[in-house]
């Protein structure tokens, strides 16, 4: 595709140079692909060229365009609308391209110059709760950037920091000490995960109960919030905690147990996996040692109950408090030290932290305090900001228990497949396990396709029951398309139709076929936006651009009913690399396809 556009830029040079005796500049002349409602492959817009030329646009691109169309064997044809000028390429153009495409193998790496050294962290669960529907987003966000950046060839390390300790934490510990019973999960036939986060919903139940008795008794809300015997006991559980303290740590190793099973679990059902995984309690001592260092380097400052900050007002921030007075660590204290690890382990030109809007001012924070404190890999951190994921019945809240489950989610979006599977009434010849599969392969790619279109800077409305139609701007609609294709190889096996790569007897081509082969060759160029952006909705788009395409070629053009021999050849050639580039595309955002549906 870019030698295309580049033969035909050296032959708009040769143009302008013919018709007006100079060169068009080079900063003008950019090419960019026609708008389907015009005839033409590539528009050269000459408003910007009216000062140079001398001439109106319209007059530019009349002459420039009779030009090619009578000197370059590559222009079949123009148009001039405004001061765009629309150039159509010759057929033969297109059919070399293909050939090319088609020897091509399948994700074959699309070099961009960017980051080659890349650490993508996400999903960065907290052990008090099981995963829900903004946990989803993250991690098929998190996947696909990773996915997206090996596609360029850049050495990705998916990496997991675990909040493993903190306040919230110790609530569910509390929680659990408290009314718990000895129920595991077990007993209670519930996964670790959830266990763990029934006792966060109950602490935070009884620690309302408590604050409304104090108000009761004339304590003043804030003063309330600060003195409910919960809120004291899960305070000194931290400080035991941080002191070792043999009880409080050997019951949270057990809870903390059974929260990874359960989101292990949870991780493999959803297709995501980690490359490195780190905890924040293997990181806060180190975070601790960063703060004394800017202790040391007058960077940093205590105040007079002892707690340590740093002052950020002059990057337009405020301070920040980096240790409590008594000692125990905040958030960012284990961001410095994660920080640190991530830079020691990998020595990334690109540290990319896949964290909700929420936390902007923090990951403002954690740089600007990387940097007072003089580390090398401060720029290097990108904060991939994405919006919050709300629901028809509002914004979800973990501490009431009206969050999404991502378990139950997956769980519903596979009955909604199912259901709009058996509708359609295309399951002949799958077993009962196939099946299952494929209802959990189109229900998971419903669900991640509708979180990945939208660009990941937007706040979104989920809505599960449009995310699984099959049809519309669907993942089950491009998952379709590739099956559809699926039928046609295998048909096309059966049939006995002759395999070739040689399309150079071709005299035409249909107007669908070359729509669909000017897309197909725009997948490296796709990858590379989608990698600058790190925005997985570019590659969405493209998905279901590519089967758009299809299916009008598929519904306007005969396949296997065509009679002429070197025609259905490639037919089913141009078929088979766009199932190739939908796979590839899909595979980008975490979504596998089915062969069948």
């Amino acid at each position: 595709m870019q030698q295309l556009e580049q033969n035909l830029k050296t032959a708009l040079q040769a143009a302008a140079q013919a018709v007006f005796g100079q060169e068009i500049p080079v900063a003008n002349l950019v090419l960019q692909p026609t708008r389907k409602e015009f005839a033409g492959s590539f528009t050269l817009v000459t408003f910007s060229l009216t000062k140079a030329f001398g001439k109106g646009p319209e007059q530019l691109g009349q002459a420039l365009g009779e030009w090619l169309l009578a000197n370059a064997p590559a222009v079949r044809g123009y148009n001039v609308v405004k001061g765009f000028l629309n150039i159509e390429l010759a057929d033969a153009e297109w059919l070399t391209l293909f050939g090319e495409l088609y020897r091509q193998p399948a994700g074959a790496p699309v070099p961009t110059g960017g980051p080659q050294q890349v650490v993508v962290e996400y999903s960065s669960p907290n052990t008090n709760k099981p995963l829900h529907l903004g946990h989803l987003r993250n991690n098929f966000l998190g996947y696909s950037v990773a996915e997206i950046l090996k596609a360029t060839g850049a050495t990705v390390t998916k990496a997991n920091l675990v909040n493993d300790r903190g306040i919230h934490i110790c609530k569910s510990m509390i929680a659990y000490q408290r009314f718990g019973a000895g129920e595991t999960p077990d007993s209670s036939g519930m996964k670790g995960d959830h266990l763990a986060g029934k006792y966060y919903v109950l602490f935070e139940k009884h620690y309302r109960e408590e604050i409304k008795q104090l108000e009761a008794e004339g304590v003043a809300n804030d003063v309330a919030k600060k003195q409910a015997p919960l809120m004291l006991e899960a305070q000194q559980m931290l400080q035991q905690w941080e002191a070792g303290d043999e009880e409080v740590m050997a019951l949270w190793h057990r809870m903390n147990g059974w929260v990874y099973d359960g989101f292990n679990a949870t991780y493999r059902n959803i297709g995501v996996d980690f490359d490195k995984f780190y905890y924040e309690s293997g990181t806060y001592l180190l975070g601790k040692e960063r703060v004394e260092e800017g202790l040391q380097k007058g960077v940093f400052f205590k105040k007079e109950n002892g707690s340590v900050w740093v002052d950020l007002q002059a990057e337009g921030l405020d301070e920040k408090l980096l240790l409590r007075a008594d000692g125990t660590s905040v958030y960012i204290t284990q961001d410095l030290g994660t920080a640190e690890l991530k830079y020691h382990d990998f020595h990334y030109d690109s540290s990319i932290y896949v964290i909700a809007d929420e936390q902007n001012y923090h990951m403002q924070v954690l740089q600007a305090t990387l940097k007072k404190l003089g580390k090398p890999y401060a720029a290097a951190i990108h904060h991939l900001s994405y919006g919050m994921v709300d629901l028809p019945s509002g914004k979800m809240k973990s501490r009431e228990g009206t969050v999404v489950d991502a378990d139950e989610l997956v769980k519903e979006v596979e009955d909604a497949a199912k259901a709009a599977t058996l509708e359609k009434g295309k399951t002949e010849g799958l077993s009962d396990e196939e099946l299952d599969q494929l209802y959990h392969t189109l229900g998971l790619g419903a669900l991640k396709y509708y979180l990945l279109k939208v660009d990941p800077k937007k706040r979104m409305l989920f809505n599960p029951e449009e995310s699984v139609r099959l049809e519309g701007d669907t993942g089950p609609f491009v998952q379709y398309s590739y099956a559809r294709i699926s039928k046609i190889q295998r048909d096309a096996e059966e049939t006995g139709v002759v395999k070739t790569d040689d399309f150079s007897q071709l005299d035409e081509l249909q107007a669908t076929e070359g729509e669909l082969i000017q897309q197909l060759a725009g997948y490296a160029g796709v990858v590379a936006e989608a990698a600058r952006t790190l925005s997985p909705a570019v590659v969405a788009q493209y998905a279901y651009d590519v089967a758009k395409s299809y299916n009008r070629f598929y519904t306007e053009v005969p396949i296997l009913k065509e009679t002429d021999p070197l025609k259905k050849s490639f037919r089913v050639a141009l078929s088979a690399k766009t199932a190739e580039t939908i796979k590839t595309s899909l595979g980008l955002l975490g979504i596998d396809v089915p062969e069948r549906m």
